[in-house]
C-alpha cells in the first residue's frame, strides 16, 4: 500500500500500515462526503424572531456545538471533526428556513501559541474580564457573545470526551482531551491534539484558518519529551500524521472549479525567533517526511530559508519537493524581516511572520487582512488609453507612463476610499477569540479588534503590463516601426491584417523573465511607482495598505475583459500569474526569470509577490538534481527573492490525468498560493495550468 508519485519517483515508507490506510481513506473521498451529506443545522424564522444577528450567531454556534454529528475514525490519534458541509463553501453551516445566515472568515492565521502554550482556559479568563471592563457599552454584545461562543466550545469537546469515554481503541484520545486545550499542552502529544482540536472548532463554524509555525508551536514539547523518553521520533512522527490525514476530511472529489484542496490551512517551518536562534526542530523535519510519504497538499508548506539555512534543511527541503505538486514553496526571510521593519512592524512581532493561510506574509494571531488583486493590464488598456478608441495619442514613452502611474495611483486612492466606506456587519466571534486585540478592545475581528488590519491591494497582469509598455516603447519610440496611433488602430482590430508585426512584436524583443536589463529595470520602476502609491496611503483610518504582487488565478477571469497587447498576444488571451512571465515569453529558464524578478525591490510589497517556477521532472533526478534544486533556492534567497512556489511538473502527466481521472485522484498541482489535486478542476483551469506548464519550459 503506497501513495502514487506524479514523477514515477517511489515514496519512502515510514507510517505504520493502518494509519496509511486511515490515510487513503480520507484521501478518497470517505469522509468529505460523508461531510457534504449533512450541511449544518437549521432554524425556523419564528426561532429567530426579534433577535440581533450577534445573538442569532450565538445561538447558530452552540447549535453547531450541540448537533454536529461526532465522527471518530478507526484508528485515529487525534479526536474533532469539522462534520458539517457548508463549512465547507466558506459558510457558517447554520440556516433559516433553508436560507444561509451568515458568511465566515479566512485568509488569516490565529492565535494557536496561545492554545497550545497557555490553553483556552487563559482566553476564558480574558473574555471575563473584557465582559467587565465593557460592560455597559456598545461593545458589551460583541463580549457577552465571546462567552458565549467558548461555552459552545466547551459544549463541543465535553460531546468529544463523552463520545470517546470507556472506549479502549481511543483511550489516549481521551486522556488527553481531557487536559486540552483549555489547559496548556504538556507534552508533544497534547500538543498536537490541542492544535487539531480548536482547529476543527474554527472550521466546524465554518472558518478557514493557516496554522503557521507549527514547529514552533510543537518543538519544544517533543524536544523535551524526547530527553525524557516519553516517546521516539517514529511514534511523533506516527501522532503528528494523523493532524495531516484529519485535515483530508473536506475532500469530495468531482469538479470545483478551482479545486477542493484549498481552505487556507497552509503551514510554516523553519526561520528565525526575536533571538536571531534558528527554529528549525524534529517537528520541522517530521512534517517533510509526512509531506514526501503521504503526498497530503492540504497543508501546503513554506519554508522560511536565509542565506545562512542549514545544507541539511536545504537538502530536505528539496528531495520533497522533486515529487510534483507544489507542496513545499520557499520565503527569503531576510528580505521580509527588512521589509516588515521598514514599515514599521516592531521586531519581536516581524521575527513571528507566517502567512494568512495562503501566502500572503502577516503577523499570526494579530492581524486582520483582506487583500485585492486588480489587472493592472486592463486599467492600462481601458482607462489610460481609453479602450482603444483613438482619443489619446502620446508624443514619448515618458507620457505615456506618467499618464498611467497617475492612473494606478488614482485606482488605488479610490479603492483604499471603497474600503472605508464598507462596514462589515456580520457577526465572526468564534475567530475573534483567537486574534490578540479583540477581546481587549472589545471589538470583534472585522470592527478592527485585531493589533494589526491590513488592507493589501495587489497588483495582478504586472509581467503583461510591463511588457506592454515595453513593447510600445520599442515598436513605436524606439524602433519607429509604426506610430502610436497606428499601433493602437492595429490593437482595437485585435491584430487583424498585421500578423507580420504581431509575430514581431512577440518574438524581437526580451521581455520580462529573460534577465534583460532594460525591460527588467521598467519592472522595477512601476512596481516602486506601485509601492508608493500604497505608501502615500498607509494608515489612513487605522488601515495599513502595503502591497502585494499576485493574481490567485483571476488571470483565468480577467482574460475576458482583456484586450489585444502590444506584446503580440490576442485579445483575451490567459496571461502572466502573479509576479511569473507573461506565458510562452520566457526562453532561457528558471535562474533567469529568477533574476528578472529579483531585480525589483521586493522589499517594497510587504505583504508579499509570488514567483512560480515550473519545473520538468528531468531536471531533478539524483543528486546532480538535488544539487540543483538547492542551488536555485541559494540563488533565490541571494539574489533578494520574496516569496517562490517551484513545482516539479510532467505535463504528459496532467493531459493522462484529463484522460483518466479516476487514476489520478490525488495528483497534486500548485495553482497559486494553494494546491488543488488536478482532477478537482475544471476543464478551463486544468487548460490554464498545463498551458502555463509548457510555455513556462
Amino acid at each position: 500500500m503506497d501513495f502514487p508519485s506524479a514523477n514515477g519517483i517511489a515514496r519512502p515508507i515510514r507510517l505504520s500500515l493502518a494509519t496509511r490506510r486511515f490515510a487513503l481513506d480520507s484521501l478518497s473521498h470517505k469522509y468529505g462526503l460523508e461531510t457534504r451529506s449533512n450541511p449544518g443545522v437549521n432554524f425556523t424564522k419564528g426561532e429567530l424572531a426579534g433577535l440581533t444577528d450577534i445573538e442569532k450567531y450565538d445561538l447558530a454556534v452552540k447549535k453547531i456545538a450541540l448537533e454536529a454529528p461526532i465522527r471518530l475514525c478507526p484508528g485515529e490519534l487525534v479526536s474533532g471533526a469539522a462534520t458539517l458541509g457548508a463549512a465547507i463553501d466558506h459558510l457558517v453551516p447554520a440556516f433559516c428556513d433553508g436560507e444561509t445566515l451568515f458568511g465566515s472568515v479566512s485568509h488569516l492565521t490565529v492565535d494557536f501559541e496561545t492554545v497550545v502554550k497557555k490553553g483556552v482556559g487563559h482566553i476564558e479568563e480574558q473574555a471575563k474580564a473584557a465582559f467587565e471592563k465593557h460592560k455597559g457599552t456598545e461593545r458589551e454584545p460583541f463580549c457577552r457573545s465571546a462567552l458565549n461562543c467558548l461555552e459552545a466550545f466547551r459544549i463541543y469537546h465535553k460531546r468529544y470526551l463523552e463520545a470517546l469515554k470507556g472506549k479502549s481503541e481511543y483511550s489516549a484520545n481521551y486522556e488527553n482531551l481531557l487536559h486540552v486545550p483549555f489547559s496548556p499542552a504538556e507534552s508533544f502529544y497534547e500538543g498536537v491534539q490541542s492544535l487539531w482540536f480548536t482547529f476543527s472548532f474554527l472550521r466546524l463554524c465554518g472558518n478557514w484558518p493557516g496554522i503557521g509555525r507549527i514547529d514552533v508551536l510543537l518543538g519544544d514539547l517533543l524536544t523535551k519529551d524526547l530527553e525524557e523518553g516519553k516517546l521516539t521520533l517514529d511514534e511523533a512522527r506516527e501522532i503528528l500524521a494523523h493532524l495531516f490525514i484529519k485535515g483530508c476530511e473536506w475532500i469530495c472529489g468531482g469538479d470545483y472549479g478551482s479545486g477542493d484542496a484549498q481552505h487556507y490551512q497552509n503551514i510554516v517551518l523553519s526561520g528565525t525567533d526575536e533571538n536571531g536562534r534558528d527554529v528549525t526542530n524534529d517537528v520541522t523535519y517530521l512534517v517533510l517526511d509526512i509531506v514526501e510519504e503521504t503526498g497530503i497538499s492540504d497543508f501546503p508548506v513554506t519554508v522560511r530559508l536565509s542565506r545562512s539555512t542549514d545544507e541539511k534543511l536545504l537538502r530536505r527541503v528539496a528531495e520533497v519537493m522533486r515529487f510534483g505538486g507544489g507542496v513545499v514553496a520557499i520565503y527569503n526571510e531576510e528580505l521580509i524581516l527588512r521589509s516588515l521593519l521598514d514599515y514599521g512592524y516592531p521586531k519581536h512581532d516581524a521575527v513571528k511572520f507566517a502567512n494568512d493561510g495562503c501566502w500572503e506574509v502577516q503577523v499570526p494571531g494579530k492581524t486582520f487582512f483582506t487583500y485585492h488583486p486588480f489587472d493592472s493590464l486592463a486599467l492600462l488598456q481601458r482607462k489610460t488609453l481609453k479602450g482603444y478608441d483613438g482619443s489619446v495619442d502620446f508624443k514619448s514613452f515618458e507620457e505615456l507612463y506618467s499618464a498611467y502611474v497617475k492612473d494606478l495611483k488614482a485606482f488605488l486612492e479610490d479603492l483604499l476610499q471603497d474600503k472605508l466606506n464598507f462596514k462589515p456587519d456580520e457577526p465572526c466571534t468564534v475567530v475573534s477569540l483567537f486574534e490578540e486585540g479583540c477581546l481587549k478592545k472589545g471589538l470583534s475581528y472585522l470592527e478592527g479588534g485585531p493589533v494589526y488590519n491590513v488592507y493589501s491591494p495587489h497588483i495582478g497582469g504586472l509581467a503583461d503590463t510591463v511588457n506592454f509598455l515595453y513593447a510600445v516603447k520599442k515598436l513605436v519610440f524606439d524602433d519607429k516601426l509604426v506610430s502610436f496611433i497606428e499601433l493602437i488602430g492595429i490593437l482595437a482590430s485585435n491584430w487583424e491584417g498585421h500578423e507580420t508585426l504581431r509575430v514581431l512584436a512577440r518574438n524581437k524583443y526580451a521581455y520580462y523573465g529573460n534577465d534583460s536589463d532594460e525591460v527588467d529595470e521598467l519592472c522595477a520602476r512601476l512596481l516602486n511607482d506601485f509601492a508608493d502609491g500604497c505608501d502615500a496611503l498607509n494608515n489612513r483610518s487605522g488601515y495599513i495598505f502595503p502591497g502585494g504582487v499576485s493574481t490567485f488565478g483571476r488571470q483565468l477571469q480577467w482574460s475576458k475583459r482583456r484586450l489585444a497587447c502590444a506584446h503580440g498576444r490576442k485579445a483575451g488571451e490567459v496571461l502572466a500569474a502573479n509576479a511569473s512571465p507573461t506565458p510562452g515569453s520566457d526562453h532561457i529558464g528558471a535562474t533567469a526569470v529568477i533574476r528578472s524578478y529579483c531585480k525589483c525591490d521586493l522589499k517594497r510589497v510587504p505583504t508579499g509577490a509570488a514567483l512560480d517556477i515550473k519545473l520538468l521532472p528531468s531536471l531533478t533526478k539524483g543528486e546532480e538534481g538535488l544539487d540543483a534544486l538547492v542551488s536555485l533556492m541559494r540563488g533565490f534567497v541571494t539574489l533578494g527573492g520574496f516569496f517562490m512556489q517551484p513545482d516539479v511538473v510532467d505535463v504528459s502527466v496532467l493531459r493522462e490525468a484529463q484522460r483518466e481521472p479516476e487514476s489520478h485522484q490525488n495528483l497534486s498541482v500548485r495553482v497559486s498560493g494553494w494546491n488543488a489535486r488536478f482532477v478537482t478542476l475544471n476543464k478551463e483551469w486544468q487548460d490554464m495550468i498545463i498551458d502555463q506548464n509548457e510555455s513556462g519550459r
